[in-house]
């Protein structure tokens, strides 16, 4: 493993993120003791059930837990480095305050666009189209103030 990767890894143990994706793989997935590892010291929980995220795959810490199987994930897939960009992001944000920041920026995201990713800096980082996302563009009344016009009097 790249010692990039080893230092994630650590961070991500010492700041407790990967603890708590732990603890909801344990408690929200089908099999608890399925966590298989992934490449670059990530690890993988199938079959989480809570309907909150609405993402079919998302990080906490060290951990992805994906909604079905992970058949999507499989060694260098896009979803894979998507999700591995978000493990990194937890490292820079020393843990789980990554995740109250994710939310003000998705948020934020919704306002703009009417779409969680397309304005959120974690998911743009992290590869919109390696996450399945599609860019969408600013709301049309924000569009136009952009442009510099008010729209018709």
């Amino acid at each position: 493993m790249r010692r990039a990767y080893r230092l994630r890894q650590v961070v991500n143990a010492v700041n407790l993120s990967t603890g708590l994706g732990l603890l909801l793989a344990a408690a929200a997935t089908r099999r608890p003791r399925g966590v298989r590892r992934a490449p670059d010291g990530l690890l993988v929980a199938a079959g989480y059930r809570p309907p909150f995220p609405v993402a079919p795959a998302f990080t906490v810490g060290n951990v992805i837990l994906v909604r079905g199987d992970e058949s999507g994930l499989t060694d260098g897939s896009r979803l894979l480095r998507h999700e591995a960009r978000h493990a990194t992001q937890y490292a820079w944000c020393l843990g789980i305050l990554m995740i109250p920041l994710y939310g003000v920026c998705a948020g934020a995201s919704m306002l703009l666009c009417g779409d969680w990713a397309s304005y959120n800096p974690f998911e743009r980082l992290a590869g919109l189209a390696d996450g399945g996302y599609e860019r969408r563009p600013l709301r049309p009344a924000l569009r136009r103030l952009r442009a510099g016009t008010s729209g018709p009097p």
